[in-house]
């Protein structure tokens, strides 16, 4: 049964702070319907919930809802069109910036050079008198004021106005009390005593063109941190080799449907998911899983879009194209998890929600301290400061902190072939005590061969393996199909048919052939509990034991008829995660449905110690050996668990688990049951994803301290209250650089993360 959407995605265009974020979802969850929404300043979506299934009506009242709240919603189109979309933003803030500063130069040099050069004053009072310099500052001052810095202004009024005042509105205050109040003294002098007679044209214009030049930096880092997915969907090539009517021709992608035989030559991109018809090669599927090996690949496997061919030619059938596709699943899901937010993302919003009316109130309060209690304090020095408190203490870095790491870091872990579902599967991950694996197919292999096969007379053993294997290819365990194939390899036949089949979980299975036979096939407890004696194999057993194989048994007519051992070697990457895990101070622990000293020799042979081995578990009581393991023996505070599996029976302990991990080598409900999944089968991917998600964790810490440390720091120095005392002031063009640096150092923070190597 599918999924039922209940959320509509949307872009969002003109943010531009965590206050931003905030007005818009609080907006938004006021619909009728809407259950909850999320923003995200760094990817520009919304995400809205429904108690319904949203239609068409419902995404047209959320496009109005945006445009009244004064931003721009826009249709989320592919990454590449997205792309497109992001360049031309930043080429348009580049040009704005540019444009701004041909204006700004001049003013800040009639307004700043006559202060460091008396002969240069001398000159161009001789030249005109000072009021007149103020009319060319005002002129110069107009177009910056009004044109290039219309966004701010646009966007500021609607904010203000909406009562939801955000970095825009102390934009628009600050910059347009600077430039009125010059305004004033160019055209009504006599309303201003004397003494503050000072225009400050070139502050408000200096202002507006770093924030220009900062949103530029800001827009463009942004952009590099979600280079990951535009690597991504680069791997797809643009046209593809389609056999059509027995005709070899050329295609764009777009263009190929279901069930298309494509031809890939060496060295080419595979353009589409499909299954092998013809041929053999070797294919990198680094890009898409992270393994770095080549897969060898012949007809009947499957391959994924965006990897690249070896030395060998093939032809495959398409078997998903477009957004079915692995590849771009891949994406979206990465772009979902970049969509939500971690739990600590709440600080900010709480901190955000009182955040600027504060700042208001702090620049009024300035202004009245500077007019009517400091000493010599004056109409021009009140404006000065509480413009400076208004420029200073602009929300960017609090709205970028959390996304933008989130961005980098998830974008990376794509890259390594590990994805995780939300954000708050990074935050879960980072916090983990304990590291549980199920065995087969986490740990080993997960595809048992049949290594020795003891039957016991007097039964003959070709006659015997061809029933056993009628029976078990009714099964869908993983050791059942170690029989099946060792039937297949030796050809081995029987005319007899399965009449009656009963699978008892955990423990065996009940069948009857049409020669009316019954047959048992299963653990020892499972035949002794019908008093069916195992002894006479019981040396071949204590061998099978201590190499750390699985086995089982089969009766017919309750009499014993055969020892099974199946060998399931461990994967090569597992004793050194394993012991990765544990030099990182990780519990590791083994569940398995095996008896007690296979288990434990497994484990053995992985790194992990008898004490954390959980043996004879059956596939219903994972989910309760989790829980267990969740509770502290020595403290009331809870541990947390990670479980890695891949089996349909994991899918309950992955979702117990307080992160569960599926290998993208499992089945589709292990998956949907997962908070991260590892493409490949490499459990190097576990220690590489948990130190992945602390590295984000601390890197969003770090932001998050450094965009609240700044305000906290700056703004006091800022009102300049601390000047008669200590000295330390903030001019507005210095609060408008430090500002914009500090947005920049956020995102450039978060780039660091695309460095990391696991």
């Amino acid at each position: 049964m599918g999924t039922v959407i209940k959320s509509i995605e949307i872009g969002v265009g003109g943010m531009t702070c965590a206050a931003c974020v905030r007005r818009i979802e609080n907006g938004l969850r006021k619909l009728p319907s809407v259950v909850d929404a999320t923003v995200n300043l760094a990817t520009e979506r919304a995400t809205v919930h429904f108690e319904h299934s949203p239609g068409v009506d419902d995404k047209r009242v959320i496009q109005d809802a945006i445009l009244k709240l004064g931003y721009e919603p826009f249709a989320l189109e592919s990454t590449l069109d997205s792309q497109n979309k992001r360049d031309l933003e930043t080429s348009q803030l580049w040009k704005l910036f540019l444009g701004s500063t041909v204006f700004t130069v001049p003013l800040v040099l009639i307004a700043m050079v006559p202060m460091l050069s008396s002969s240069v004053m001398n000159a161009m009072m001789d030249l005109i008198p000072m009021e007149k310099w103020n009319w060319v500052m005002l002129a110069l001052a107009v177009p910056v004021q009004f044109y290039f810095g219309s966004r701010f202004l646009r966007l500021g009024a609607k904010s203000l106005f909406s009562t939801s005042p955000d970095m825009n509105a102390l934009i628009l205050l600050g910059t347009l009390a600077a430039f009125l109040f010059s305004a004033v003294v160019t055209n009504f002098p006599g309303w201003i005593p004397e003494p503050s007679r000072h225009v400050y044209f070139e502050a408000s214009a200096v202002v507006i063109t770093l924030v220009l030049l900062g949103k530029y930096l800001e827009t463009k880092s942004r952009h590099q941190a979600s280079d990951a997915m535009k690597l991504l969907l680069n791997l797809v090539p643009k046209m593809a080799t389609v056999i059509r009517n027995g005709q070899s021709q050329q295609i764009a992608v777009e263009e190929i449907v279901l069930d298309d035989i494509l031809e890939v030559r060496p060295g080419s991109a595979i353009a589409v998911d499909g299954i092998v018809v013809s041929g053999s090669t070797y294919i990198d599927e680094s890009m898409v899983t992270g393994e770095s090996v080549p897969v060898s690949k012949t007809a009947g496997d499957s391959v994924v879009a965006g990897t690249i061919n070896g030395n060998g030619s093939i032809q495959f059938r398409a078997t998903a194209v477009g957004t079915d596709t692995t590849l771009a699943k891949i994406v979206a899901f990465v772009e979902s998890a970049q969509a939500s937010k971690p739990r600590i993302q709440g600080i900010a919003d709480r901190v955000v929600a009182y955040f600027v009316p504060v700042v208001l109130l702090i620049a009024l309060a300035t202004a009245l301290m500077w007019l009517f209690a400091m000493p010599g304090g004056s109409i021009d020095k009140a404006l000065v400061h509480a413009v400076a408190v208004l420029i200073i203490a602009c929300p960017c870095a609090m709205g970028l902190a959390v996304p933008t790491s989130v961005m980098v870091g998830t974008g990376k872990a794509a890259q390594q072939g590990i994805l995780f579902r939300s954000t708050e599967a990074i935050e879960s991950l980072s916090e983990v005590d304990i590291v549980a694996f199920d065995k087969t197919g986490t740990l080993t292999v997960g595809k048992p061969t049949l290594s020795a096969f003891h039957v016991v007379p007097p039964f003959e053993a070709a006659s015997l393996l061809a029933q056993l294997a009628i029976v078990e290819d009714r099964s869908e365990h993983p050791l059942a199909m170690a029989v099946v194939e060792a039937a297949k390899e030796k050809k081995l036949l029987t005319i007899l048919e399965v009449t009656d089949f009963v699978a008892i979980a955990g423990s065996g299975i009940e069948a009857r052939l049409s020669n009316g036979d019954q047959v048992l096939v299963g653990s020892e407890n499972f035949l002794h509990e019908r008093n069916i004696d195992t002894s006479r194999v019981s040396e071949h057993v204590d061998r099978a034991i201590d190499q750390g194989s699985g086995y089982f048994f089969a009766a017919v007519n309750r009499q014993l008829a055969a020892l099974l051992i199946v060998a399931d070697p461990i994967k090569p990457s597992t004793p050194s995660a394993v012991a990765r895990l544990i030099k990182s101070n990780f519990d590791v622990a083994l569940i398995s449905g095996d008896n007690a000293r296979t288990a434990k020799s497994i484990a053995k042979r992985c790194g992990i110690g008898d004490e954390m081995v959980h043996a004879e578990v059956k596939p219903t009581d994972k989910a309760t050996v989790i829980q267990s393991m969740q509770q502290s023996p020595h403290s009331s505070k809870p541990r947390s668990v990670a479980f890695v599996g891949d089996g349909l029976n994991d899918a309950p302990a992955l979702t117990v688990a307080d992160v569960g991990i599926a290998m993208g080598t499992g089945t589709d409900l292990a998956i949907e049951s997962a908070d991260v999944i590892a493409m490949s089968g490499d459990i190097q991917n576990i220690p590489r994803a948990i130190d992945l998600a602390r590295c984000v964790m601390v890197n969003i810490k770090q932001n998050l301290a450094w965009a609240f440390g700044y305000n906290v720091l700056l703004i006091p120095i800022a009102t300049g209250l601390l000047q008669p005392w200590l000295g330390l002031s903030l001019s507005p063009i210095v609060a408008g650089l430090a500002m914009s640096l500090s947005s920049f150092f956020v995102i450039t923070n978060a780039l660091r993360l695309r460095a990391w190597q696991g």
